[in-house]
């Protein structure tokens, strides 16, 4: 087996306790990421980007013979991905994947599953299911939805408590703001860009100008190219001007006051 797979297997070896799940799983999500890399490095950003959906990734050793292992790779993604997974992509990573699983002779994948991921599901989920459905059909805030005890105002769903305090502040500069000169506040709607979905965390409407709002905080671990990107794509898309807010280096809510003050300055130019 290549030198990356081989690693892998130490590492599996000195733990003989692990479930044969969670063997699979991590074997799946080697082979996996080991394929992903050198697309991207090779220019083929669409397919790594939608290998990079995949919630989990798991080989299942399920055809063997003589002097071969055959194996079945299950990717789940989320329902609302799948229709990015086309033949043709499939194709792609399996080919990518078996590049890498070709170091070791009569190793391969013979099949690859695309299927739906699970979410977890709690005891309230009815309550969960029926807050997220709401009052009629809704593109805003789908994943939070789902999640329990996250903000809500004003009918708005919000991920978490800094995006919800931007949202407070921005609402009252709205209503300081005289009715033919106000800002509009969109929190988490999907917008389809082109190859991608995104959810703005605020997206922000002033003088006839759009702009968005990142928040980030310690849950978020992107890369700062992955975010210069997806802020290529709104441009293009005809947002005006995006900013980031990091949790991080806020100690205030003077600081946060300022930062939408600068913003909205920006964005009204």
């Amino acid at each position: 087996m290549g030198e990356d797979l081989r690693s892998l297997d130490a590492m599996l070896a000195a733990s003989k306790n692990l479930p044969a799940d969670d063997v699979d799983r991590l074997r799946g999500e080697h082979v996996l990421g080991a394929a992903a890399i050198p697309l991207h490095r090779q220019g083929d950003l669409a397919t790594a980007d939608i290998a990079a959906d995949v919630t989990t990734a798991r080989l299942i050793l399920w055809n063997t013979g003589f002097d071969e292992a055959g194996y079945k790779a299950i990717l789940e993604v989320e329902p609302r991905l799948l229709s990015r997974f086309t033949e043709a992509v499939v194709s792609q990573l399996e080919t990518a994947m078996n590049a890498i699983m070709a170091r070791d002779p009569g190793e391969c994948i013979d099949h690859i599953q695309i299927a739906p991921s699970i979410p977890e599901v709690s005891v309230d989920w009815r309550r969960q299911l029926r807050t997220a459905s709401g009052p009629g059909p809704t593109n805003q805030a789908r994943k939070p939805r789902l999640e329990p005890q996250h903000p809500i105002e004003d009918g708005l769903h919000f991920t978490n408590q800094w995006e919800h305090d931007v949202y407070k502040i921005l609402k009252e500069r709205q209503a300081q703001l005289p009715d033919n000169e106000t800002i509009g506040i969109m929190p988490l709607g999907a917008m389809r860009v082109r190859g991608h979905t995104f959810e703005p965390d605020l997206v922000v409407t002033y003088r006839g100008r759009a702009g968005v709002i990142e928040v980030d905080g310690p849950h978020d671990k992107g890369r700062a190219s992955d975010d210069k990107s997806r802020e290529r794509l709104l441009r293009h898309a005809g947002i005006h001007y995006v900013d980031r807010l990091d949790v991080r280096d806020v100690e205030g809510r003077e600081q946060v006051e300022k930062f939408v003050t600068d913003f909205l300055k920006q964005l009204g130019r």
